[in-house]
């Protein structure tokens, strides 16, 4: 879930903790200042008057000061972050439930506490095996920076430096998060914390939100991924276990042979165990799944066909070398994930989702094991994009044999990338274009291409009004297409006419712009007064008009606010499109129309907090 979104569902008091965190970075003028200073100069200088796209804004401004600041807390070897953080920034853990956080939490611990011993033994051999000789090394660099202290009889600690030495030496051994923890824990004391202490602890230092009311942890999407880099988690665990179910076995036990895993379960839970390892993705295809003396030309031949072949990416990945083309995958794969858009509607996405029910019926126990998500959790659409969880991450799941019975059960070409296939045949095209409202407001040709949506510039107009129309209509309001045509002209039509009794009347005009704001309100007010002329002399009254469109410039809305005449109040199209799922997310029959009112300009936030206290 998004940061704008979450701050709508805990109170002023529950933000204090993370607004604090980025007033103190921004007090402390980072890289981006001017930047930050402009956005804020913008509101009244105050992060917490700030409405929620103005923190999220910040927040990406500030992010390589937030990570130095967190990677500082690491220094606390108590804190137990590592373990949390690698908790909670994994697929499906970015809502949960108090209750839910520390059953995660009890279950790490026990299991880093079942391994320590065996871990310890290893570490005690003298049994000659590199792996086992990097261990070694490392674990005597950490006892150093860890007692060193007591000979100034100071408490045993790790200095920021010494972190950052540890870290490093960490990377070059080429050791895995799960391998770093263990030796971590066999020399630093692992107890269990209270999970009052941990959500207070995780709270104060920005990375979390707590709801006390419902007893709901948020992790935001953004800083989930902000805290994956803070752990050098190159990708995220769905994207590594689709690349990871595309290698050969032998491949696959190369890595666990390498990080100690055991080489006896069954592919599906070393795949499992690779990804709970938190071994870096990049020195895992580099590295990791190749025998010594693979020549650079053998890897660059299985990566091409890994990118071609088997994932079936139709996007040229680029790359000089091996090391460059790795990283341009590792970007493009990303890319994808961060990507907003699920190439399918919501309405699709459910309608996949009771089908494949009705295939696999162990689909829902799959999703809950692989994304570790709570029982109670259901496996809508809504609640899974909630979760970042989107359609094509579902598929991915399934191995190939249960995609191909898949399609042939609902008659899906297997022709080509069957995913793909599947995606298509679930499109809803009103659907996804409503999903898509604001790039049709804003006539972005390319992004909604990349969507899936194929629209001609010249029909955007009019599929932005189209759409427009919908949103009102399942609102509930009367969108009377024969009052429109009565109380116009030939040259004189309004765009949208909603009735609200028998002699009131609302007018929507749609302007559908590439420029950031429109600006055009010499023409714009010509317009509503003929229209509000023509239906006064019909003997309708105009109760309101409403102008919709990307956005405004500040002359605009400073002259609709001086023409009291005109009663006009202006919506962008995302803060209309963002009302509407709110809308339809409440119990609510009807939206009221007060609500719309009070603005020159609609204000968002209060409107959605209006219709879901």
């Amino acid at each position: 879930m998004k940061l704008a979104e979450i701050l709508n569902y805990v109170n002023s008091f529950e933000k204090n903790s993370f607004l604090r965190v980025i007033d103190n970075i921004i007090s402390d003028k980072p890289r981006n200042f001017k930047r930050v200073d402009k956005i804020l100069r913008q509101l009244d200088g105050q992060l917490k008057n700030a409405d929620n796209n103005s923190v999220t804004a910040v927040l990406e401004l500030i992010e390589d000061e937030y990570v130095t600041q967190i990677n500082e807390e690491f220094t606390n070897t108590t804190s137990q972050l590592d373990i949390l953080i690698d908790i909670i920034i994994r697929d499906g853990n970015s809502l949960m439930k108090r209750e839910w956080l520390l059953k995660l939490y009890e279950k790490e611990i026990r299991g880093i506490k079942a391994k320590l011993k065996q871990f310890r033994n290893l570490l005690d051999s003298e049994v000659e095996d590199p792996r086992i000789k990097l261990y070694q090394i490392y674990e005597a660099c950490l006892n150093t920076a860890y007692s060193n202290d007591v000979k100034n009889n100071q408490d045993c600690k790790i200095t920021k430096d010494e972190q950052s030495i540890l870290v490093t030496l960490a990377n070059r051994l080429e050791m895995s998060h799960e391998e770093v923890k263990l030796i971590n824990y066999s020399v630093v004391p692992l107890k269990k914390n209270d999970v009052d202490e941990i959500i207070k602890y995780l709270s104060k230092i920005g990375v979390i939100l707590y709801s006390r009311k419902n007893h709901q942890v948020y992790v935001p999407d953004e800083v989930v991924r902000i805290l994956r880099r803070v752990r050098d988690k190159e990708v995220s665990d769905k994207v590594f276990r689709k690349i990871l179910r595309q290698l050969k076995d032998s491949q696959i036990n190369l890595l666990c042979r390498k990080h100690n895993i055991d080489r006896k379960l069954d592919r599906n839970s070393k795949v499992k165990e690779i990804i709970k390892e938190g071994i870096n993705f990049t020195t895992a295809m580099l590295n990791g799944i190749h025998k010594e003396g693979t020549k650079k030309n053998e890897k660059r031949t299985f990566l091409n066909d890994l990118i071609e072949k088997k994932l079936k990416i139709e996007t040229h990945i680029k790359g000089v070398s091996l090391e460059d083309k790795l990283t341009n995958l590792k970007n493009y794969l990303n890319e994808k994930d961060r990507d907003t858009s699920i190439s399918i509607s919501i309405h699709g996405y459910d309608k996949l989702m009771s089908d494949l029910k009705s295939s696999m019926p162990r689909v829902e126990k799959m999703l809950q094991e692989e994304f570790e998500l709570e029982d109670t959790v259901e496996l809508n659409a809504s609640t899974l994009m909630n979760y970042n969880i989107k359609p094509i991450d579902v598929l991915y799941l399934l191995d190939q044999d249960r995609i191909k019975q898949f399609c042939e059960k609902h008659e899906i070409s297997i022709r080509g990338n069957e995913v793909n296939n599947i995606l298509s045949a679930y499109k809803d095209v009103q659907n996804l274009l409503l999903e898509n409202y604001t790039l049709i407001a804003s006539r972005d040709i390319n992004a909604l291409k990349e969507n899936g949506v194929a629209v001609k510039d010249s029909d955007l107009g009019l599929q932005f009004e189209e759409l427009t129309k919908l949103i009102f209509e399942k609102l509930g309001f009367d969108v009377d297409e024969d009052l429109k045509r009565q109380v116009g002209d030939s040259k004189n039509k309004s765009d949208i006419v909603i009735r609200l009794s028998d002699d009131e009347i609302v007018i929507i005009e749609c302007k559908s712009i590439k420029e950031r704001g429109y600006n055009k309100y010499s023409t714009v007010s010509r317009q509503v007064k003929a229209y509000k002329k023509l239906a006064e002399n019909k003997n309708y009254r105009v109760l309101k008009t409403f102008i919709v469109a990307p956005g405004f410039t500040d002359d605009f809305i400073r002259e609709c606010g001086l023409d009291y005449d005109l009663n006009l109040s202006l919506i962008t199209a995302e803060a209309l499109y963002n009302i509407y799922n709110e809308f339809m997310r409440s119990d609510l029959q009807g939206f009221p129309l007060t609500l719309l009112m009070r603005d020159v300009l609609i204000n968002e936030d209060r409107i959605i907090k209006s219709i879901t206290k």
